[in-house]
């Protein structure tokens, strides 16, 4: 991961607004939030890859870099990081939009791994593209 990029890595897969109903008691947004909107994008990349029904089985690394504020535009990029035969890890970006500028400044990063489940929740090995 690169904490000093200046354009996002991976593919635009969510955008959404911060809300005053998403705040911790400072006024920030809170750190859960964000992350749960990580791990919506992760596992749309992920579903879209391996063609399939995901869960989340880790989160292998997450570093909060700049808070979110109310109004923030999040952005959450994905790029598929490894493949193995049931597991998929997928590099996550956030990146906010500030008082609708175009002006990008990247708030987190994290890597969550996911694996590919059948139709009966066994592992299901991931399918070659």
């Amino acid at each position: 991961m690169h904490t000093d990029a200046t354009e996002p890595k991976g593919a635009l897969t969510i955008r959404t607004l911060a809300m005053p109903a998403d705040t911790n008691p400072a006024g920030d947004i809170f750190g859960g939030w964000v992350m749960s909107q990580m791990d919506i994008a992760g596992a749309i990349a992920a579903v879209e890859r391996v063609k399939g029904r995901v869960v989340t089985v880790a989160v292998d690394s997450m570093t909060f870099i700049a808070p979110v504020k109310v109004g923030d535009v999040l952005c959450i990029y994905t790029d598929i990081q490894r493949i193995g035969t049931t597991s998929i890890t997928v590099g996550l970006e956030a990146w906010v939009r500030r008082n609708r500028l175009d002006d990008r400044t990247k708030v987190t990063e994290a890597r969550f791994v996911y694996v590919s489940l059948d139709e009966n929740g066994q592992k299901r090995p991931i399918p070659a593209t």
